[in-house]
């Protein structure tokens, strides 16, 4: 690697939306550390973008757990000797079931993935980026069209994508001094595993399931490369991605 190569870490990278970003970022020169649950996912996201192994980093990490994320950024630092992107991708779901349902550990497996998670990464991302020469660098997380507007029977992901959008704000204003851009991508119907059943019918606001239209993953890829891509006095703070036709202006 060289003095000029772009360092990137990308959560939630062994699958779906962080796969294609992770493939589009190595596909454009950057050193990329893939984080996930399981390694053998993350190998084969590396393994698809058939990047030299010099800008690869797979490490295994529960982004709820402060440990695994501060091992995690000291292996980049160790690995890269900077940072200058954090994509805060990795999420997580509860079942589609009525709110008085859910269990507390439900509710709070899902705050750990997709609340803690980014906050957690975002401190470590902070601490690098403060320090490092030319410091500086630029978070960008993943709202979700939820952090807008819920489907039925998802209070736990919805309201943390909700405060995703909190997070965003205050990273954004508490990094402006210190050359950190931070900006959140919200994403509707990308077409992943995760969104499989759409085509064939999904549950509305009304209590119709009603099949909904997805998008190429690609698209959303090259839409975080382009945020990346920009200069540190320059940052897009919100953007929405989504498949045209899908319900989300008028939903409910």
């Amino acid at each position: 690697m060289n003095d000029s190569t772009s360092v990137a870490v990308v959560t939630g990278a062994g699958s779906g939306i962080g796969r294609a970003v992770c493939r589009a970022l190595l596909d454009n020169g950057y050193a990329v550390a893939l984080a996930g649950r399981r390694l053998e996912a993350l190998e084969e996201t590396a393994r698809l973008a058939g990047a030299d192994d010099s800008r690869v980093l797979c490490v295994p990490t529960d982004v709820g757990k402060p440990e695994q994320v501060r091992a995690l950024f000291e292996r980049v630092e160790q690995a890269f000797g900077r940072l200058d992107l954090l994509f805060n991708n990795a999420g997580s779901y509860t079942p589609g079931v009525p709110m008085e349902e859910l269990t507390y550990e439900q509710w709070q497996a899902t705050v750990d993935v997709n609340l803690t998670g980014p906050f957690l990464c975002a401190q470590q991302a902070i601490r690098i980026m403060k320090a490092q020469q030319p410091k500086g660098g630029r978070i960008i997380n993943n709202g979700s069209i939820s952090a807008h507007v819920p489907r039925p029977r998802s209070a736990p992901y919805t309201a943390t994508k909700h405060a995703i959008t909190g997070l965003t704000k205050s990273i954004s204003l508490d990094g402006r001094d210190h050359m950190i851009a931070c900006g959140q991508i919200d994403i509707g119907n990308a077409e992943t595993p995760m969104t499989e059943p759409m085509p064939k019918g999904v549950p509305q606001a009304s209590g119709e399931r009603v099949p909904e239209p997805v998008m190429d993953v690609e698209h959303v890829a090259r839409a975080v490369l382009q945020m990346a891509s920009l200069p540190l006095d320059t940052n897009v703070l919100f953007m929405t991605i989504m498949a045209n036709r899908m319900p989300y202006v008028g939903r409910g």
